[in-house]
């Protein structure tokens, strides 16, 4: 099973990638976009044959000891 995880900076640090984006955005005419954030997918394989509980677990594991950084970083698994 394909498993994506998406990666971002929690709401309240700042985003300083974000806001280069939006600037250069701006610069190309592009007024309507704001407030960008940019985060990160980390994109893996599981075997189909582990229960869902067992696959969520790993997955929260791997995120918490090396994934995500959970000081700055939230993540999100993704369908």
């Amino acid at each position: 099973m394909r498993i994506k995880i998406l990666v971002r900076l929690k709401g309240q640090i700042l985003e300083p990638q974000g806001k280069v984006i939006e600037q250069s955005l701006n610069s190309l005419g592009f007024t309507e976009f704001s407030n960008i954030r940019q985060g990160k997918l980390i994109e893996l394989d599981l075997p189909d044959n582990i229960s869902k509980e067992e696959k969520a677990q790993k997955i929260d594991s791997a995120c918490k000891k090396l994934l995500v950084n959970d000081i700055i970083e939230e993540y999100e698994v993704l369908g």
